[in-house]
């Protein structure tokens, strides 16, 4: 009965559960191994903070390894923020410029009564420079007119206060196809006034050349519908587009 007892007593006796501490705590360091794995391939650094923060209230029970957590740097936040800024003074500065250039040249048009010829609009594409068709070129062709050289040449002296920005000249038609043997097409119509425009432009030194740029989009970016000859006389037109130097590569 003693020796029974003693068997009993024996069976009834706690199993060693001391090895559950170390197997939580390597759980823990996983999790938080885990964790910087996924930060590492995120570029969101805030919602990784605020993830290893969240973890680490809910692993407050473990053995110490939580503390790993608390050792995420924050101090990436700092720059990327400042660094946005900078960006953000930069581009509403060279807006401000944009916009002082663009002053310049509505008085141009304004002392020589070409606002039913030119326009400018300043959005964040750049300043857009519009000159209607028929104050460059006759009709169906696309060398520029004697008595429109001046013009564009008073257009190059402006352009030099936009250097070092890139400059991009494009040639618009309507919708009415060309009929002479001189063009192919509308694409070749209006690539030939914008390259031939942008040379008339680049005969000013002052201006660098490789800051130029021409290409011809023949009907397929109208302004207005090609329904009245009103609308169509819109669409002809050649825009000379400053863009911003943030804008640049």
């Amino acid at each position: 009965m003693v020796q029974m007892a003693r068997k009993k007593k024996k069976h009834e006796e706690h199993i060693d559960e001391t090895w559950l501490i170390p197997y939580a705590d390597m759980l823990t360091l996983l999790l938080a191994l885990f964790i910087v794995l996924f930060a590492m391939s995120s570029l969101d650094t805030e919602k990784f903070r605020q993830m290893a923060i969240a973890f680490n209230k809910e692993l407050k029970g473990g053995t110490g390894n939580k503390e790993f957590l608390n050792e995420v740097p924050p101090a990436q936040d700092v720059p990327l923020k400042e660094e946005k800024s900078a960006e953000e003074i930069k581009a509403k500065h060279e807006m401000e410029e944009l916009k002082q250039l663009q002053e310049k040249i509505d008085a141009y048009i304004a002392a020589n009564k070409l606002s039913l010829s030119l326009k400018t609009t300043l959005t964040e594409r750049g300043l857009m420079i519009t000159i209607m068709d028929n104050a460059l070129f006759d009709s169906g062709k696309a060398f520029v007119k004697l008595e429109s050289v001046a013009t564009a040449k008073e257009i190059s002296q402006l352009l030099v206060a936009a250097s070092p920005r890139e400059v991009m000249v494009s040639g618009h038609t309507d919708n009415v196809p060309i009929t002479n043997a001189e063009f192919k097409s509308n694409w070749d119509l209006s690539t030939g006034r914008a390259v031939n425009f942008m040379q008339v432009l680049l005969e000013n030194t002052n201006l660098q050349p490789e800051k130029f740029s021409a290409i011809g989009y023949g009907e397929y970016r109208p302004v207005a519908p090609n329904d009245s000859a009103e609308n169509r006389a819109k669409n002809r037109r050649v825009e000379v587009l400053i863009l911003p130097l943030t804008k640049q590569p």
